[in-house]
């Protein structure tokens, strides 16, 4: 067979499709207590110029594709989304994480796992190498500025844009788990949206993860206090010691954007929070 442009197209689509079945079939096949609804899967030119933006927004301890795999081509990103019941549960009361949450957040954060190795044994048997970062806890425990974060790496992999909340809304919400992996394999970039997926950043008055928040870590102006939230994140993590690293809160992620995307032209009010 010729390495055709044809040819060549044809192998990476076959690739790309095997990995986003590959991300599925793990989901389906966890023996989890969680339940996920179809994860979304993007992605994205290690060459694009914001990941080197991310070393100025974040900081310039901040990894590029290539820091976690030299010749690095390629990231691939995903969301595993919670389920509509693991969302309820987390609404039924203001302050109080319910336990479903804790569980949703240290099962999936293994769960990401899972899919990266996955998705590495997929490429290595086409020739190509892989390497990720961990789905939590790659963090300063001081500043709470990432070295990798998925949450951006899914954004600029097509999957969503940033809240108020400083969560990712994807189409299918907020609500969910973000991994990503980097390969030598090379891929079409996933389109991105034009379209702001946050009422409030779309010009309406929603601010319902404001009004959420237990500890008042949000502001209102899209700015978040990190350390307030960590505090109520380690706080909740003690509670729930017994189920593992539960080091969450997800008030904010339960709200109106925490399921799917609000549909344009949606700017009306928030509701009052239950």
């Amino acid at each position: 067979m010729s390495d055709s442009p044809e040819n060549t197209k044809a192998t990476e689509v076959a690739l790309r499709d095997r990995l986003v079945d590959s991300v599925r079939e793990t989901v389906e096949s966890a023996e989890t207590e969680t339940s996920y609804r179809q994860p979304l899967v993007g992605f994205a030119r290690a060459s694009d110029a914001r990941f080197a933006d991310l070393k100025k927004r974040i900081g310039p301890h901040h990894a590029l594709p290539e820091d976690l795999l030299p010749g690095a081509r390629s990231v691939v990103s995903f969301f595993l989304p919670f389920s509509e019941s693991v969302v309820d549960a987390n609404r039924r009361r203001r302050g109080r994480v319910a336990r479903e949450w804790a569980v949703a957040y240290v099962e999936t954060n293994e769960l990401l796992g899972k899919v990266c190795e996955r998705l590495t044994e997929v490429l290595r048997e086409h020739g190509f190498e892989a390497a990720s970062a961990p789905a939590t806890g790659n963090f300063d425990r001081e500043t709470l500025e990432s070295g990798w974060s998925h949450k951006s790496v899914a954004v600029i992999a097509g999957l969503g844009k940033f809240g108020l909340h400083q969560m990712v809304i994807t189409r299918l919400g907020c609500a969910g788990r973000f991994g990503s992996l980097v390969t030598d394999a090379e891929f079409e970039p996933t389109p991105r949206s034009v379209h702001e997926l946050c009422i409030h950043f779309a010009g309406g008055t929603c601010a319902d993860c404001v009004a959420r928040c237990p500890v008042g870590a949000l502001n209102g102006a899209g700015s978040l206090n990190r350390q307030l939230c960590w505090r109520r994140c380690s706080a909740v993590a003690e509670r729930f010691e017994d189920v593992g690293l539960a080091e969450v809160c997800g008030k904010c992620a339960v709200g109106r954007c925490a399921l799917e995307a609000p549909r344009k032209g949606d700017r009306s009010r928030a509701r009052r929070v239950p």
